[in-house]
């Protein structure tokens, strides 16, 4: 097993390199400059031409990449031109937002698309085959944008006066912000302790704050809901079709054959042969989460990793852009090795060497 991770981490290197790469490019590719795009009118030639070389962006091209590949592999992402403040530092606060986000959603999405996936399967042709599939292709169809929109309209302001009424944006009730949990355990503030503190849901349950617990829990409903609603159809669409496959298998009409209760049958034989191309769309679906909260974060008044990077995008803010796309880039490699991993565990026929 140690063998197989640290091949895997070594075979990601070349991978990350050239995400490194390609984004250092598009990003100067685009139209503009930083200086500009943050002064707007008030920027001059002088002034351009000062912040141009304060910040080594006039020098060729290939001595600003090897300056920043010199410096991500000492730990420095560098610093945001907007806001002054180092990248990893903004990721820090940042990422955890994204991160809780994307695992709510993911939390949705299979909860709700494994067991409606594995009914559909097992109920081949009912009407509750045909209800799930149309409800899945429904929620794949339906745009991100377009949901939050609806969601926020139905919740916030149709029953808005209800106990059904959910808070449309932001991540907590003004006014109401959590101690952060390291303080009531008498832990230093730094490191992973700083990073989970900025997890509002996760903070409030460490601390015991289950007022700001409810309030966080609260604000984050709606937009798991609008980012987990496609990966929730394209889990029951794959959990379905993998059961089907799965239950036509001789094995299976052996064991029906011997006697065996049919729950036993599809829960201990078939279903965890069936789920290895599901933990596969799983671990994807979580990259693809973290990767593309931009349009929820933007509708929803997230402060996370996607609604910073469209900001650093539209303000030409490099060091933003190439650092939080390597973190998720990063993230992205980690899933993948941890569903080789989990193979393992659901096919003993995959050996790890």
């Amino acid at each position: 097993m140690a063998r197989f991770v640290a091949r895997r981490l070594l075979y990601s290197i070349p991978v990350l390199l050239g995400i490194l790469l390609v984004t250092f490019l598009l990003a100067r590719v685009i139209p503009g400059d930083p200086c500009r795009a943050m002064l707007g009118e008030r920027a001059t030639d002088e002034i351009c031409d000062a912040f141009m070389e304060r910040k080594g962006l006039n020098e060729p091209i290939w001595v600003q990449f090897g300056i920043y590949i010199r410096d991500v592999f000492t730990g420095d992402l560098g610093e945001s031109f907007r806001f002054g403040r180092p990248v990893t530092t903004m990721l820090v606060e940042r990422l955890p937002i994204t991160i809780e986000l994307s695992a709510a959603a993911l939390t949705v999405a299979v909860l709700v698309g494994v067991p409606f996936g594995i009914i559909s399967g097992y109920k081949h042709n009912s009407a509750a085959d045909v209800a799930t599939m149309v409800g899945a292709n429904i929620g794949v169809s339906m745009p991100v944008f377009w949901l939050g929109l609806m969601l926020q309209y139905v919740f916030a302001i149709l029953l808005g006066d209800t106990f059904l009424s959910l808070p449309p944006s932001g991540s907590m009730d003004a006014g109401l912000l959590p101690r952060p949990f390291y303080e009531a355990w008498s832990l230093p503030a730094w490191g992973i302790n700083e990073f989970v503190s900025n997890m509002n849901v996760t903070n409030a349950v460490l601390s015991g704050n289950w007022t700001a617990f409810r309030s966080a829990a609260g604000h984050l409903i709606l937009p798991a809901l609008a980012l987990g609603t496609i990966p929730m159809a394209v889990i029951a669409r794959m959990t379905r079709s993998s059961l089907l496959d799965v239950l036509s298998l001789d094995y299976v009409r052996t064991a029906r054959a011997k006697g065996l209760p049919e729950k036993r049958v599809v829960i201990r034989h078939a279903l965890r042969n069936a789920l290895m191309p599901v933990v596969t769309v799983i671990g994807l679906s979580l990259g693809t989460l973290m990767g593309g909260a931009i349009l929820t974060e933007t509708i929803f008044g997230l402060s996370g990793v996607g609604k910073s990077l469209y900001d650093a995008i539209t303000s030409r803010d490099y060091a933003v852009v190439q650092g939080f796309t390597l973190v998720v880039a990063v993230g992205f490699v980690l899933v993948n090795m941890v569903v080789d991993i989990l193979y393992t565990y659901l096919n003993p026929k995959v050996r790890i060497t």
